[in-house]
This record gives structure tokens, sequence and C-alpha cells, in this order.
């Protein structure tokens, strides 16, 4: 018992002595070590390395609020709000790379907003179908969902491939927050461009443009009917136009003696806009020349014969043929000053454009209709409206004859101290048409003509202000006070003219034959916003 007693003790003592040893012997799985986000100072502050990688990313983004109060002239249908709301949000990375060839760049950008208002609502963007509005009765033009791709493009070795801002434009509406100043400011086209550093800040770029954003409607009539009536609207005129259905605008050609036919005037996706681009960025400021040229064409003649000033169709002609492309061009200078001695941050910009065929070049629709809208009021129930086209279709010729427009402005930013700043800007903008396309479609009367001798008939077709040419005054300031970084809050007050270049037309906010040559509408902002 003894003996038993002492194998047992001895038995466990080497039991317990070998455990160290016996556990050393199993595998360990180590945790693997934790890679912490890295700083990347490269490309300056708010970049880090993508961990795993050698790329940098830099992620900001901002939130704004904007309250909106706008005048109006009537109070029907969607018309008499005065009040409206923008809620929204952008999102921004910023990805780069260090190869041997230089930077390789991605920027993205997406903003939402949910706005309300008509005067906040974008009957634009929703042609462009970036827009959602609501449908009921009380929303219908009222509210609206916003998204938009803002940017997505690629940069390497001077090349920019992908959606980002024209490369034509410069001063793009930087000191204010309306944006209704006459000036260029396609922030968002597809492009493929090759930039060239020639050293001491100079830049040339070339760029090949979507010209889809550039394009504003072919003018003409779908009918041989109609004249104007004493209150300066007409009757006959149709374009065919549903902003949720592809647009088709029919407008007539000469095919054979004492015969038309009606040519399909929707514009086709044939050739981009071609962008030319010479700057200087020095410490003084920059300046900057951009040239572009975008093409103007129509459809084929469809197979609707009728005899002219009638409504008789089926004459046994089958019109082929169209009528040849056009080539609009646009110039523009723009310069911006800095100003350190006033106060610093201070600047001045001075720009001027010049557009045959291109009304987007030089802005004159900004406030008004920013995109693809033939007839609009600067506000709601205005007194008559302003007519936006790049050609006319001349029914006596079958040639498209070109718009002409230019614009000038001037903005001004001053900072009264670090945390408040303002800026003052103002615009003037116009556009004519050529007579000979509003002088054929009144002669053979196609829904805008004086339609023979009637005394009452021609003084309304002198007097309507359908391709008629106009201008446009838009002037405003603001004031911002930034109390922390990157905080803003301000109020910004514009004040816009719309009037004809010559005569009157009648005012159709009026149950009047009131006539008048020049409306007015004013809009302020106030806008909460923070950037990171």
């Amino acid at each position: 018992m003894r003996n038993l007693r002492l194998i047992l003790l001895c038995t466990s003592a080497v039991m317990i002595a070998g455990e160290p040893a016996l556990a050393a012997d199993l595998p360990v799985k180590k945790a693997a070590p934790v890679e912490y986000v890295r700083v990347c100072t490269t490309y300056g502050a708010g970049f880090f390395y993508i961990p795993g990688s050698d790329t940098c990313l830099r992620i900001s983004g901002r939130a704004r609020y904007d309250f909106l109060y706008q005048s109006s002239k009537v109070r029907t249908g969607a018309g008499g709000d005065l009040t409206g709301y923008v809620g929204l949000l952008r999102l921004n990375f910023d990805a780069r790379t260090q190869t041997d060839y230089g930077t390789l760049r991605a920027f993205v950008r997406a903003d939402i907003a949910t706005r309300s208002g008509p005067f906040v609502t974008s009957g634009s963007r929703q042609r462009e179908g970036q827009a959602f509005p609501g449908i009921g009765g009380d929303a219908f033009g009222r509210t609206q969902d916003f998204v938009n791709a803002d940017k997505a493009f690629i940069q390497f070795v001077g090349l920019t491939a992908g959606r980002a801002s024209s490369f034509f434009d410069f001063y793009a509406h930087d000191f204010e927050m309306i944006g209704g100043t006459a000036g260029s400011d396609n922030y968002s086209t597809n492009l493929l461009a090759y930039s060239a550093v020639l050293g001491n800040g100079v830049t040339l770029t070339a760029s090949m443009e979507d010209p889809t954003y550039r394009r504003f409607p072919v003018f003409g009539t779908g009918a041989a009917v109609g004249a104007f009536s004493a209150a300066g609207g007409f009757a006959g005129y149709s374009n065919g136009f549903n902003p949720f259905t592809p647009a088709t605008f029919l407008a007539p050609i000469i095919v054979a003696p004492g015969t038309v036919a009606f040519a399909d005037v929707t514009q086709k996706s044939r050739m981009p806009d071609f962008v030319g681009v010479a700057r200087i960025d020095q410490a003084w400021g920059s300046a900057q020349i951009s040239a572009a040229v975008h093409e103007i064409n129509v459809g084929d003649a469809v197979s609707t014969v009728t005899g002219i000033g009638t409504a008789t169709a089926g004459l046994g002609v089958s019109p082929t043929g169209r009528a040849a492309n056009a080539y609009g061009f646009a110039v523009q200078g723009g310069l911006k000053v800095n100003l350190p001695f006033i106060a610093k941050g201070d600047a001045l910009y001075l720009q001027g454009a010049y557009a045959r065929g291109g009304i987007t070049y030089t802005g004159i629709s900004n406030y008004t209709a920013p995109y693809d809208a033939l007839a609009a009021a600067p506000v709601g129930g205005g007194s008559f409206l302003q007519y936006y086209a790049d050609a006319v279709l001349n029914p006596a010729t079958g040639r498209l004859e070109l718009s002409t427009s230019f614009s000038a402005v001037a903005s001004l930013l001053h900072y009264w101290s670090p945390d408040w700043r303002s800026s003052v800007f103002g615009s003037y903008a116009q556009i004519d048409y050529n007579s000979r396309g509003r002088n054929a479609l009144g002669a053979l009367g196609f829904g805008f003509a004086p339609n023979g001798t009637n005394a009452a008939n021609a003084l309304a077709f002198s007097t309507s202000p359908i391709l008629r040419g106009n201008n446009q005054i838009v002037t405003g300031a603001n004031l911002i006070w930034t109390p922390v970084k990157d905080l803003d809050i301000g109020v910004e007050g514009e004040y816009v003219r719309t009037a004809l270049n010559s005569g009157v037309t009648p005012d159709i906010s009026k149950n009047s034959l009131r006539n008048i040559s020049s409306q007015d509408a004013a809009q302020f902002r106030f806008r909460v916003q923070r950037d990171f």
C-alpha cells in the first residue's frame, strides 16, 4: 500500500512537470498585425492611404439648406408660390496614385437634393432626366428630388476623361448663390480632353465634349394654320414637347412650288462640340480665352405635304432630304485679378462671350431657362415670354437661320474681415434672331403670320415676342458670415430686368391691351452651408 502511494505521487509529479512542455508543443495561431490608416501628405491635407494600397484618398462633402423668396404675378395652377426650400447633400471622393508617368487621379462627386417651390425645382433637370417631380395636384411642379452624378473623371498625363466641368467655362458663378448672371456654367458634361502645360502657368487644352447639354431647340411650326391674337399669343404652333417622352418638333420645308413638307427638327447626336482653351495662372490671377464649334442639325422631311396656307394633306408628293447642317461657334475671354492689397482673398472677375447658334455658351438663358426651354418667363405669370432657339428653320429656303447672342459679366468679392465677406455682381446679355426666318414663317402663314392684310393680325405679328430679340440685366449682392471654419451663413438678393431689344409687346399678365417693352423680377435666398 505504501509502495502504491509512492508510485502515484511520482506519476503525478511527472505529469505536472511535463505539462509546460506539452503546451509548448501545440501550434499557436498569432493575430494578424493591425494596419493602421496612414496619413498621406503628398497631395495636401485630408488625404490618407487606402489600407493595402499606395493610393491616397480624400473624402469630403457638403450639407446645405436654402430658403428662397421670389415675386409672382399669378395665383393659378402652379403659380402664386412665393417661397421655396432646398436640402442638399454632396459627397466627394478624390483618389490619387503616384506612377512613373505622373499622378493618376480619379474624382467622383454625387449631389442629391430635395427641393420645393416653382423657382427652386428645375424643369431643366427633369428634361435632362436628372430630377423626379411630385405628381400630386399640389405638388407637381413644386416638389422635386434631384440626383446627379456631377463628377466622375480620370486624369492621367494631361488626359481628362469622364464627366466634368466644361473646359470652355471660366467664371462659373464662383461668387454667387443663385447663379443667375449670364455666363457659361456647364458644370456637368461628358468629355475627353488633353491639356498641355507649357510652363510659367500657361496651359493649352483641346476638348471633345458632349453636345447634348449645349442644345436649345430649333424653332419650327407644325401646322399651317392660325394667326396672332390681340393678346399676343398665337394659335396653330405646336412643338409636340412632352417633358416625359422624347420630344418631336416639326417644321415646314418647301419641297416643290406650292407645297410644303414638315421636317423633324429634333437635333440628332452626330458630332461632339470641339473646344479649345488657352489659359494662364499667375500670382496676380488668371486669364483664359475659349473657343467652341457646335453643330446644329435636323432630321429628314416626313411624308406629310400640304399646300401653302392650307391644311390640305396628301398631295401625292413624298418629300426627301433635309435641311443642311449648320455650324455655330462661340468665343469667350475671361480675366480674374486677385486684390490682396484691398483685403486677403479679394478678387475681381471680368468676362465676355459671343456665340452664333450656341445660346448656352453665352449663358443668356441662365436665369430664365437654363436648358432646352423654347420659351419661358423670368417670373410666374410674367408679362411676356423670352424665346430661346439656337436656330430657326426657314420655310422659304429650307435653311437653318442661326441666332446670335453675347454676354458680359463682372463679379467682385471682398472680405470685410476673415469672418465676413460679400460680393457684388452683374451681367448684360442679348439675343438676336435673323429676321429672314421669322418673316418667312409669317409670310407663308405657318401659325405665325399676319395672315393677309388684316390690320389687327399684322399688328399682332409685329408686336408678338416670338423670335423677337431680347436682353436681360441681372444684378445682385450677397453677405456671408463664416463664424467657424467651413460653415457659411449668408443671404443674397438678385434683381432681373428683361426687355425687348426694340418695340413693344402685349402684357399677357394683365387683362388689357397694355403694351410694354420690359418686365422685372426679384429673388432672395438665405443659405446655411457646411463643408467638410
